[in-house]
């Protein structure tokens, strides 16, 4: 045998690093506490002679039971409820055990007293074998609440509260025991539960609720605070962030239930308070067992699922178990990454990549041939308002004639059901994008009354997404990186906002559980002031708008108009599928009307640049008759965009009678 130089001394584990004489010595532990266990009721209840035989049987009856429930499995250091659960279940088969004992007495010649001794040892088998487990529990958190407690050094130690003393606070906690570097030392709870008030939990006392935060941050002289509450709606985490930062409190937070996907579970990991976590909203509750029963055993196609829908659809579909979903986009860094994150959240799900775009028509139905989705998500799209007022060519072609060959292929290869994701500016639209959405929702329309009548094509419509590609709060995140300044269009701008994880829920629930023909609109709560966005978003990050960072007024985009809608004027809504959407009734496009349409913009697509952009606005206006091209935008200009820096600031006609009330349009 060759011996190697210099290699290193290799030391033999300790005991508790074998795992089968650890195992050995918790069976040997508890068999001597199921011993001991039998000798006090022999001995102290019936005071009879002792024999050893029978103890030694117990052993052997209590320690087979306890292997039958993997006692012995458990970490003792972090018993749990289920560990304890098993226990009970040992301990009452234990006691079965002495009852069956005593009806078969007579049959096994055993003594009268051996029942009754069997039974009173089992109840104190139980108790011995929780008291030792619980034990090992109690000396861990003692001996880490003693490290937790004492200064670490070359560490500050920040006077912490949590704000929240629920699963997530108690979670938090742990955490922060096990890590003392942290230099976070907590000092209590603050809950609004009236029922939680004056307890303790992991050794720390619930201190108040949040009206007595002034008094408790000035009483224990707080620096920092951790909002554990990851359920609250986005307008709790507000206020108590804005009460902390008024104090001067560095404040943190934890992730929000959105965050938990396919295998992963909840973790306290512990963060800056986001523009997202102040615009969160109640979680949305969906139907499972009816999502899980349409998509299992589905092959599922999402056409843009590199992007941020697209994406987040597929995590959201994945965590159903589908047959096999169809990662269908034309970007090939965004399919690979969120292929990389299947494979990680979702290890066991069979998918297939399809670098393919929409526009490629034969190349597209040879996508449905070979895999014949029963399901299709279609979330590609151009989206850029003012890059499509310079090339609405794109959105023509991409939008329209993309969603078209979707649809066709969806039809002629027996997909199910198709969902459109469109925009709420495809309502009134003032700019191309808009237009195009509302053509591409007619598509739609279309498709579905010729479809068979088992099958579902449906468009479901929403606002901006919060952290999506292009989107303002990525926006403003770079230019608070920069220093700013934070560039806002115009002070009265407004949108509506939802999270990419809610948005995409709601469109699984609308899209998948609907009715045929529809357009399904996601409730997307009360428009957001752009202007306070940017102001809430210098502010988390530590600095003081107009002090540290400008906010500049730049004026509208081409495209752009100050306020979106959700609905046209003639659209009926109701509530049927979920809470949080609204089910219009759409009108459509007679079919001759919409294939002229098409055929005109086949033949516009070929003209030269100048005499094509005003001929597809032409046909836009045609066939979108509530569209009115934004004077900044190609619509007005022959063509061409103006360019705002060198034009006063116009606002397009009527704007203050474009948006609506919320309450107007419910009635």
């Amino acid at each position: 045998m060759e011996i190697v130089e210099n290699a290193p001394f290799m030391t033999l584990p300790s005991w508790s690093e074998r795992p089968t004489l650890r195992l050995i010595l918790k069976q040997l532990a508890d068999g001597l506490l199921a011993g001991a266990a039998w000798l006090i009721a022999d001995q102290l209840w019936f005071a009879t002679e002792w024999n050893i035989r029978k103890m030694l049987v117990w052993i052997l009856i209590a320690t087979a039971v306890g292997g039958s429930f993997q006692l012995t499995s458990q970490y003792y250091r972090l018993a749990s409820i289920r560990d304890a659960t098993r226990l009970g279940l040992a301990t009452l088969t234990l006691l079965g055990c002495s009852l069956l004992l005593k009806l078969l007495a007579v049959p096994l010649q055993v003594s009268s007293d051996v029942p009754h001794i069997a039974f009173i040892a089992s109840v104190l088998t139980g108790l011995l074998w929780g008291t030792f487990r619980v034990s090992f529990r109690v000396w861990n958190e003692t001996h880490e609440q003693q490290w937790f407690t004492r200064p670490v050094h070359d560490s500050p130690c920040h006077r912490t509260l949590v704000v929240g003393a629920g699963q997530a606070g108690a979670l938090v906690v742990q955490e922060l025991i096990r890590h003392p570097e942290l230099g976070l030392r907590v000092i209590g709870f603050i809950d609004d539960a009236p029922n939680k008030q004056h307890l303790r939990i992991h050794g720390i006392p619930v201190l108040g609720n949040a009206a007595h935060l002034p008094a408790l941050v000035a009483k224990y002289s707080v620096t920092h605070a951790i909002l554990a509450i990851p359920s609250a709606p986005g307008y709790v985490v507000r206020n108590v962030n804005e009460l902390l930062l008024k104090m001067n409190v560095q404040v943190k937070t934890v992730p929000g239930i959105f965050n938990l996907l396919g295998t992963q579970v909840w973790k306290p990991v512990i963060r800056d308070v986001s523009i997202e976590d102040v615009l969160r909203r109640d979680s949305v509750h969906l139907d499972h067992s009816a999502l899980s029963q349409a998509v299992k055993n589905s092959t599922i196609l999402i056409t843009g699922a590199g992007g941020s829908i697209g994406s987040e659809l597929t995590r959201q579909i994945c965590a159903f178990k589908p047959k096999e979903i169809i990662l269908l986009g034309r970007g090939e860094n965004s399919l690979w990454k969120i292929q990389r994150e299947l494979e990680t959240l979702f290890p066991d799900q069979a998918h297939s990549l399809e670098l393919m775009d929409i526009r490629n028509r034969a190349g597209l139905r040879e996508v449905f041939e070979r895999h014949h989705p029963q399901v299709v998500l279609h979330a590609a799209a151009h989206k850029h308002v003012p890059f499509l007022e310079t090339h609405p060519v794109e959105a023509v072609q991409n939008n329209i004639f993309g969603t078209l060959n979707v649809v066709e292929a969806a039809l002629d290869f027996g997909a199910q059901i198709l969902v459109n994701i469109s925009t709420d500016k495809a309502v009134n639209p003032t700019n191309v994008l808009g237009a195009s959405k509302r053509i591409a929702e007619c598509v739609i329309l279309n498709a579905s009354e010729r479809a068979a009548a088992e099958c579902r094509f449906v468009t479901v419509r929403f606002g901006n997404v919060l952290g999506s590609r292009g989107s303002v709060v990525p926006i403003f995140r770079d230019q608070i990186k920069r220093g700013g300044p934070l560039t806002v269009t115009h002070p009265e701008m407004t949108r509506y906002f939802m999270t990419i994880p809610e948005a995409s829920q709601l469109v699984l629930q609308a899209g998948l559980l609907g009715d045929r023909g529809k357009v399904y609109v996601l409730d997307m709560g009360e428009p957001v002031k752009i202007v306070d966005l940017a102001t809430d978003m210098v502010r988390f990050s530590g600095l003081e708008p107009g002090k540290d960072i400008e906010i500049q007024f730049v004026g509208l985009r081409p495209g752009e108009k100050l306020h979106e809608e959700l609905f046209l004027d003639h659209e009926r809504i109701s509530t049927r599928v979920h809470p949080k959407l609204f089910e219009t009734n759409p009108q459509g496009l007679c079919p001759e009307k919409l294939l002229e349409g098409l055929e005109q913009f086949r033949l516009a697509i070929q003209l030269p640049y100048a005499q094509r952009q005003p001929e597809i606005v032409r046909i836009l206006r045609q066939l979108v008759p509530t569209y009115t091209p934004s004077i900044l935008g190609v619509g007005r200009f022959g063509g061409h965009v103006q360019d705002r820096r060198n034009h006063a600031l116009r606002l397009p006609p009527n704007i203050a009678n474009r948006r609506k009330p919320r309450e107007a349009i419910a009635a």
